[in-house]
């Protein structure tokens, strides 16, 4: 007499076209997967109608059949006797992973990824740098330093910003594969003195006028001709001509060209988003918070770092942190909501880790293992963040450095913004918090599949 996995299996294949239709099999620890020659022959409705089917999904051109932890194995056995095939085991983790990385191997994507590169070194410096520098005007306005301290602690504080162009330039030719010092010679030449002596179109150049944003696209033009000329240049030749030629080209290219270009996009950069900012309050911060986290899943928040460096190197401070921080304070309130009503031990105890270091600004534990897997927390979260985006927005509450976000960021907002960022969190809080509580979601149970594919999908985080 069968058994229950037998007749599962039966059932299964039946719905997958039969035997004919089926190329190959395997399973990891929660699915049975199947390869066939022809997938529109699969009833993926009947199938997760069938007792004991979880859920069916094609991905990675297989039919997945979701059958949880401790079943999946039986029924690939007895699915593989019944078409005859060789059932293969997959490492589930590195089989994700390898998906990851196939979905986020985009050009776009590998472009904003090289882009994080040039920054993500500089951002330790930055959060120094800020504390420093925010401690010092603090300590000097209640006069328990005087003004020779203030002034040293002004030097440390802005030294990342001393030499930041020319460690952009550096960082730009590593991530794009070009010679670093060349990266650091063409920083130099757009931030050099001499600039002041020349003149062009009847204009006299500013040294570093150009900000960040000439650096950038001087650097990435400046790695395209290098990486042309190796493939060109005659060996015997190559180390003293292709130097030469980069500086030489990007150089003037630079004079004539980028840096003028490149104050001219910072300075309305910084107008627009100022601007936006100013006139659009409530509409901005509510867009920017609620949309941050999408952003964050698909990687395009990367993007975001180097509008943010250009704030900071041409105004001064950054308008855009403390909105975006607002999207993990909602988190942190969803996060408390779903730890006062689920039932799943092992989700508690998740969120126990996950709270503390949330609280701290690093949100992607709630996200990924809470939140995104329960699918409507993840959403109210997102919305809830709205009212303190809205807010500190309204507010005009500003950064002096980034790299910090959570309650740890208050240390890098002026001494007179400080309140008005406390209370925009705490309305992130509250409004992620309400609306979790209040929304009807679907609760793990303690043998559910998808707690062990949250288990994975953390494995999965080292990816970002």
């Amino acid at each position: 007499m069968a058994n229950k996995f037998e007749v599962m299996s039966q059932s299964i294949l039946e719905q997958l076209g039969g035997v004919d239709n089926v190329v190959g099999v395997s399973h990891c620890a929660t699915r049975l997967r199947v390869t066939l020659k022809d997938k529109a022959l699969a009833d993926q409705a009947k199938i997760r109608a069938i007792d004991g089917v979880l859920g069916c999904v094609e991905q990675g051109g297989q039919i997945q059949i979701i059958l949880g932890p401790g079943n999946a194995p039986k029924v690939s056995s007895a699915f593989g006797k019944l078409t005859g095939k060789s059932v293969d085991v997959v490492d589930e983790v590195l089989d994700r992973k390898a998906e990851l990385k196939k979905k986020n191997n985009t050009p776009f994507k590998n472009f904003l990824r090289k882009l994080a590169n040039v920054f993500i070194p500089l951002i330790p410096a930055f959060i120094g740098c800020g504390i420093i520098y925010g401690a010092s005007k603090i300590l000097y306005n209640v006069e328990l330093i005087d003004k020779n301290m203030y002034n040293m602690l002004s030097v440390i504080g802005k030294g990342i910003f001393t030499y930041m162009n020319i460690m952009v330039g550096m960082n730009v030719f590593k991530a794009f594969g070009g010679s670093p010092a060349l990266g650091c010679a063409i920083s130099g030449i757009l931030m050099a003195d001499g600039l002041a002596k020349i003149t062009i179109g009847g204009n006299e150049l500013v040294p570093g006028e150009g900000g960040i944003i000439a650096v950038l696209i001087a650097c990435a033009l400046g790695t395209m001709l290098e990486k042309w000329l190796r493939k060109v240049m005659p060996g015997v030749i190559d180390l003293i001509l292709t130097p030469t030629i980069v500086l030489l080209v990007i150089g003037f290219g630079s004079l004539f060209i980028i840096h003028p270009l490149g104050a001219f996009l910072s300075e309305w950069l910084g107008i627009g988003v100022t601007y936006l900012i100013d006139k659009g309050g409530i509409l901005i911060g509510a867009l920017l918070s609620g949309t941050f986290l999408p952003l964050v899943m698909t990687g395009l928040h990367r993007a975001l770092t180097p509008i943010e460096v250009s704030l900071i190197d041409t105004t001064g401070v950054d308008l855009l942190r403390p909105i975006l921080a607002m999207a993990g304070a909602g988190q942190v309130g969803a996060g408390i909501a779903i730890y006062l009503k689920t039932k799943n031990k092992k989700l508690k105890k998740v969120l126990q880790g996950a709270l503390p270091i949330g609280l701290m600004g690093i949100g992607e534990p709630l996200m990924f293992g809470v939140t995104l897997p329960l699918g409507k927390p993840f959403i109210t979260a997102c919305i809830g963040s709205i009212v303190g985006g809205a807010y500190v927005s309204v507010m005009k509450v500003a950064s002096i450095g980034i790299g910090l976000s959570g309650l740890p960021l208050t240390l890098l907002i002026p001494q007179e913004m400080m309140i008005h960022y406390l209370i925009g969190t705490v309305l992130a809080y509250a409004g992620g918090f309400v609306l979790t509580y209040f929304t009807k979601w679907e609760d793990m149970g303690e043998d559910d599949s998808q707690t062990e594919e949250n288990q994975v999908l953390n494995e999965v985080l080292h990816l970002k």
